[in-house]
């Protein structure tokens, strides 16, 4: 699926790697890009900035568009209601939705298990797991009536590795990944032209993961990480891990036991201890 021409809406869109990832749909052509966001503070702040994009493309290839290219829209992912709302104005404003890339998430505590509240649980399930499933509930019948668009499901390397003090963190992935796989699968049985990206990066250095030390796979630099989910889009690829290492973690699980598993993430790569001192964004 091009990103030129498309119409685009990007969840979690006012910040971090989505902010990032409109602006280059739009550097891309993109018709228009939806930026959808519970913020709205950072909702105003990335229209400006996306509509800074516009004009700066629009003056280097000399060119004129007066179609509404960029809008943002305050909706609660985690209200099926919301979302249906938000989805029509979508249409209204924009058109048909070519792309949608569930980007919205949470990471609430490095919490042990026990220590979680209920709170903790409901949030992070609602917004990692349940809430792209009602964006994808609300938009994907007319994709497939229209035999045309592209789900790009950004979940985590956490939905490959059961890390520790990310436990409802990693359900939460781990469930979103299997969800994800299950509709790409389903589309392509009905021969559909609608395709299904499921994305697992490593931590992003957005700020989401403040505090988070890893000593032997590098943090993602979040402008190459987004260039990268584009291109998953544009090469309609159903699945990434983010290095192209993690894409080994289910067969190291697989053929080794989990004694030896445990002492190679945890005791060589020290991914078990990267939660230790975690603060996430304020």
């Amino acid at each position: 699926m091009k990103i030129k021409d498309a119409v685009v809406v990007i969840t979690g869109g006012a910040s971090g790697i989505g902010r990032i990832m409109g602006r280059m749909a739009l550097e891309k052509g993109a018709k228009g890009v939806a930026v959808w966001d519970i913020n709205q503070e950072n909702l105003d702040k990335v229209v400006q900035e996306h509509t800074e994009t516009i004009n700066n493309v629009q003056n280097a290839e000399k060119g004129a568009c007066d179609f509404p290219k960029v809008k943002g829209y305050r909706v609660d992912v985690s209200d099926m209601e919301a979302v249906k709302a938000a989805y029509a104005a979508t249409v209204k404003d924009m058109g048909a939705v070519d792309i949608l890339i569930n980007n919205a998430g949470v990471v609430t505590t490095n919490k042990t298990f026990d220590l979680n509240t209920k709170a903790d649980i409901d949030r992070t399930i609602t917004i990692n797991t349940i809430a792209p499933m009602y964006v994808a509930l609300a938009m994907l019948p007319d994709m497939i009536a229209r035999d045309r668009g592209h789900i790009c499901n950004i979940c985590s390397a956490a939905g490959l590795l059961s890390n520790p003090r990310m436990s409802v963190y990693a359900a939460s992935k781990w469930a979103a990944m299997g969800w994800s796989d299950s509709v790409a699968i389903e589309l392509k049985e009905r021969k559909s032209h609608v395709k299904v990206t499921t994305l697992a990066p490593y931590y992003i250095n957005t700020g989401m993961f403040d505090g988070v030390k890893s000593r032997f796979f590098p943090i993602l630099d979040p402008e190459k990480t987004a260039k990268r989910i584009l291109r998953a889009i544009e090469r309609n690829t159903r699945f990434k891990g983010i290095p192209f290492s993690f894409r080994f973690t289910r067969l190291m699980q697989g053929i080794l036991s989990m004694s030896m598993v445990d002492w190679i993430f945890g005791s060589v790569f020290g991914i078990y201890h990267t939660m230790d001192h975690f603060t996430g964004r304020k």
